[in-house]
């Protein structure tokens, strides 16, 4: 998968559960101050990103993240990408 791919995803995401419109989500996108969510959004963005992306997470691995950026550099890390 590429980050654009990742991104794209978390894209969908969060257009479907938190009616956040795509061009909202950037990379540089802080996901409380920007995107408006709380820890429980970030736990269900988690869930939805295992299931679509067949892909485990630990609570650890999202303890640090701030921007949408960060999130898909979890993804990358644990799943791998195809392109920068």
């Amino acid at each position: 998968m590429t980050r654009e791919e990742i991104l794209a995803e978390i894209r969908r995401i969060m257009e479907t559960n938190f009616d956040i419109a795509p061009d909202r989500v950037q990379e540089g996108s802080n996901v409380v101050t920007d995107l408006d969510l709380d820890s429980i959004d970030a736990t269900d963005i988690v869930v939805e990103l295992q299931r679509t992306l067949d892909c485990r997470f630990t609570p650890e691995d999202f303890r640090g993240v701030k921007t949408v950026g960060d999130m898909v550099n979890v993804v990358i890390s644990k799943k791998g990408a195809g392109g920068q």
